[in-house]
């Protein structure tokens, strides 16, 4: 069983598929592949087209995780996969791929397409509540609520994958189920922080320049009460808002030292306009 129809859950169901397990697909909207519908501005970056240590030297944290994944089935292999399952591909400048069409909801076609050629069950609008371990260690009773009836249903499963997602963004189903189910199963879970994110700025004037967007900038922070220099950016994009500051540049900021912003930290921006 696999709980969420998200780009892992049903990459996870497909590869299961393929290799002989009889599979079902459990996912709470009424539709598969939601957050892949408003990636990349609705075109799904979906991979960088380059080998797996220059992708791995650009995740911002904890690059060792994924190791194993992409020694497994790297970039290329992503693009293949598309591309065999009736989703042309194209590389854009920075080598990022995207769906030849630009519409995201190629990527997600897809996947279901493989999910379907493999008799994947899937089952949307079911939301699972409950997840509890067989007493003889068999497998799991998942318990799962149908949004639009109400029906409740226990299904069992022989293993189970959890591809909730995170906390990121609510209105697409990530509303933080898989860190509940981790809970019940006694695992403990760290404090959760915004990553990836814009960040505010205390300057009122900034909102003036509120759409302007800075190309081939880097940016530095400094810690307020040390003065110490905690970060420093390749060159690349941001842009002003009208809270303060977004584009790639600002978003690996915020993912680096995201628990120190969460917990209230401040920290002095300087901007090279002509690195």
């Amino acid at each position: 069983m696999i709980i969420g129809g998200g780009a892992a859950g049903m990459t996870a169901a497909a590869a299961a598929a393929e290799n002989g397990c009889r599979v079902i697909l459990l996912e709470k909207n009424e539709k598969l592949g939601k957050k892949i519908y408003i990636t990349g501005k609705g075109r799904c970056n979906f991979t960088n087209a380059c080998d797996i240590n220059t992708f791995l030297e650009n995740i911002i944290a904890n690059p060792k995780f994924m190791y194993s994944s992409l020694r497994a089935f790297g970039p290329y292999e992503m693009i293949d996969f598309l591309e065999e399952n009736g989703c042309p591909t194209k590389v854009e400048r920075g080598q990022r791929a995207f769906p030849l069409s630009d519409h995201a909801s190629d990527v997600t076609k897809a996947l279901e397409k493989c999910m379907r050629e493999n008799g994947v069950d899937i089952e949307l609008n079911t939301e699972v509540r409950k997840i509890d371990a067989l007493e003889d260690g068999s497998g799991y009773a998942v318990t799962a609520v149908n949004v639009k009836n109400g029906k409740r249903r226990v299904y069992h499963a022989d293993s189970l994958i959890i591809a909730t997602g995170g906390l990121s963004y609510p209105s697409t189903g990530s509303t933080g189920d898989g860190y509940r189910f981790a809970e019940s199963f006694g695992l403990t879970v760290r404090p959760l922080a915004p990553a990836l994110v814009p960040v505010t700025v205390e300057e009122a004037d900034a909102a003036r320049l509120s759409g302007v967007s800075l190309k081939n900038v880097t940016i530095t922070a400094l810690d307020i009460e040390t003065g110490k220099q905690v970060y420093e950016s390749d060159t690349g994009e941001m842009l002003f808002t009208h809270f303060g500051l977004s584009g790639p540049l600002i978003l690996s900021f915020s993912a680096k030292l995201s628990h120190e912003l969460e917990e209230g930290k401040k920290y002095r921006l300087n901007i090279d306009l002509k690195p």
